[in-house]
């Protein structure tokens, strides 16, 4: 049984920082991972996916040039820094991994989803 296990979220103030984490479990092998966000009364979003290899990074406009996501395969985990964070970015956010080919933006795409962990910026 594949199980996600997001961490890192939390209360900060506009322009701070935060490191999400993704930690895997179970016998499974990812193509991509990905984070997703979902604020309250929106759809869930993509935000950013790596592949596994890590060269291949993808991010939503919103978000680019303030978040990297990066993973460190040895732990089974997946990062994502968010820097200059906004109001905006307050959401719950989840990791998903895809195991299969070719890489996708839409949540169909995904194939197992962790529980989420809340961020929350203040103005």
């Amino acid at each position: 049984q594949v199980q996600l296990v997001e961490s890192g979220g939390g209360l900060v103030q506009a322009g701070d920082s935060l490191r999400l984490s993704c930690a895997a479990s179970g016998r499974t092998f990812s193509i991509y991972d990905g984070w997703f966000r979902q604020a309250p009364g929106k759809e869930r979003e993509f935000v950013a996916a790596i592949r596994r290899s890590g060269d291949n990074t993808y991010y939503a406009d919103s978000v680019k040039g303030r978040f990297t996501i990066s993973r460190d395969n040895a732990k089974n985990t997946v990062y994502l820094q968010m820097n200059s964070l906004k109001p905006e970015d307050t959401a719950v956010y989840h990791c998903a991994i895809d195991t299969d080919p070719p890489f996708g933006y839409g949540l169909y795409d995904y194939d197992y989803w962790g529980q989420g962990t809340q961020v929350t910026v203040s103005s």
